[in-house]
């Protein structure tokens, strides 16, 4: 079973900075892209940012600058530098992997657990 724990996140306010880790664990064979989406109150889950396992990194665009994430392939962690905070930014983030279990299954999605980042004005 493929596992994704998350840490960081909280309050703060505007101009403020918050981190966020997830490191996988359980059964991997592989692991792809991994990222961070956020979903704010009455809107759609969005992508943040995400990162290939050579390290190729994708932004939204309104946190182009702002955010940074980073991986490390060894210790199977993904993490994100948030500066700059907006109240904009807030929101339930979740931790996403594309993960193959085994050699043998299939990619699939994961997804951590999600931790709220309150950003106020």
């Amino acid at each position: 079973q493929v596992q994704l724990v998350e840490s960081g996140g909280g309050l703060v306010q505007a101009g403020g900075s918050l981190s966020r880790s997830c490191v996988a664990s359980g059964s991997i064979f592989s692991i792809d892209f991994m990222g961070w989406y956020r979903q704010a109150p009455g809107k759609q889950r969005e992508l943040v940012a995400d990162i290939t396992s050579g390290g190729v990194t994708n932004y939204a665009d309104s946190v182009k600058g702002r955010f940074t994430i980073s991986r490390d392939n060894a210790k199977k962690t993904v993490s994100l530098q948030m500066n700059s905070l907006r109240p904009e930014d807030t929101g339930a983030y979740h931790c996403n992997a594309k993960v193959r279990p085994q050699i043998w299954r299939s990619w699939g999605d994961y997804w951590g657990q999600g931790t709220q980042v309150t950003v106020s004005s």
